[in-house]
Formats: C-alpha cells, structure tokens, sequence
C-alpha cells in the first residue's frame, strides 16, 4: 500500500535472546494516529525501539517510512530516523541553550548546514506549535506544557512521515494534556504525518478516541478494547 508508512508482517520482536512479542502484523498509514496501550513490561518500548531501528528486527518483515527493518544496521538507522520524529515524556531539551540553539542542535546533527535556512526551519516549526515568539527562552523560563511544544516541533524538524510519542502527557496537568493532544492531531490531520503514542493516560484516550493497539500476552491486538485495561 503506497501510504503505509508502517508495515509489519509476522515479526518477532526480541531483547537479547528473549522473546519479547510475537506474530505482530500491523498496518499504520500516512496521517494515521494510533494509541499503543498495554501494561508496563508488556512490550510497548520494545515494539517503539523496533521501529526506531533501536531493536533489530530478526522475524517477518518490517517497513518504516519506506526502510526495510530487516536490513537495518548501524550506518543506515541514522537516514531512518531523519525520517521519524520522536516526543519524549521528560523532553529532554538542552538546559544550558535556549530554545532556537536546542531546535539548532538537532539539525546541525542531522545534516543541516546553512544558517539561513536552519533559521526558517526553527522559525516555521514553532510557528506550528504555537510558540512563535519564544525562541529566545531558556528551557526553565517555559512551563511543562510549553516545553513538551518545544519538544514535538524538534520532532518536526525533518517533517517526518512518522511521530512516535512516548508517554507525551505523562508529566502534564489535564488541561495541558488536552492542548498536546490537540496539538498532536491536528499535525497528523493536516500534515499527513503518522502518529503512534504510547500511553497509560485512558483519560486522554476517552477524550480523543482513535484506533487503539494493546501489546498482552506476548501479542499485539490491534483495535483493542481499552475499558478497564
């Protein structure tokens, strides 16, 4: 299928010699937002780390954004990930710079080496999350809301054809998460980006109801029902 951006088949997922899932066959399409539930040591961080090319994929086959999974090594995983975006809970941003030279950091990282359009890119990416004006701000004068924004506009920075968001609300009040989560689908609605968010935030899920995949079991069950997981 063309607008795959996620294709799995019949994968084994594996940490060291331990089987961790088995049997995976999901699908995620261009501008999809899937939820990846399940209790902790169910799986979830493995399946994200398989496709983050973290985790070699060693059973079935796996496609990322166009990258077969299974021909994965260590000099190919960096062009895979220029092609995915990830959203951390903790956000991770650069105490010591502020929030231009953070976004900055992770392009110069990534290949990018003209200072004009490095600029534009910082300058469009905070535009989409609504933090225009405050790229001169270091980390600690954001509150926890405006700092996970930073976080996924870094996430945007390669326009991504894949964001996966570890736990993105886990260290956010209830109105804060509301906003991340609109903040969220609306750049998987109108950027065409996938969205694959692990959560344990069912409050979160009842509010933005989409389709939902649970790793149980040893296995991953696509639509799951999520009542009283």
């Amino acid at each position: 299928m063309a607008d795959a951006i996620v294709e799995l088949k019949n994968v084994s997922v594996y940490q060291g010699e331990s089987l961790i899932l088995s049997d995976v066959n999901i699908t995620v399409n261009r501008g999809e937002f899937v939820y990846l539930v399940g209790k902790t040591g169910t799986g979830k961080s493995s399946l994200l780390k398989t496709l983050y090319g973290d985790l070699t994929l060693r059973e079935g086959e796996g496609k990322v954004a166009g990258y077969d999974l299974s021909k994965m090594d260590w000099k190919k995983v960096p062009y895979l990930r220029r092609n995915l975006g990830v959203v951390f809970q903790d956000f991770q941003l650069l105490t010591d710079r502020n929030v231009n030279n953070n976004l900055k950091f992770v392009l110069k990282a990534t290949g990018w080496k003209e200072e004009k359009l490095m600029d534009e890119k910082i300058a469009d990416v905070l535009d989409k999350v609504g933090l225009k004006t405050k790229g001169f701000k270091m980390p600690y004068e954001l509150s926890g809301g405006e700092q996970q924004r930073v976080d996924i506009a870094r996430a945007l920075l390669n326009s991504p054809k894949l964001i996966l968001a570890d736990e993105p609300t886990g260290n956010l009040d209830p109105e804060t998460s509301d906003e991340i989560m609109q903040l969220l689908f609306h750049i998987s609605r109108d950027y065409g980006t996938a969205i694959i968010m692990a959560t344990h935030d069912y409050m979160v899920i009842s509010k933005f109801p989409t389709r939902t995949i649970k790793t149980e079991r040893g296995k991953v069950l696509d639509n799951a029902s999520i009542s009283m997981i």
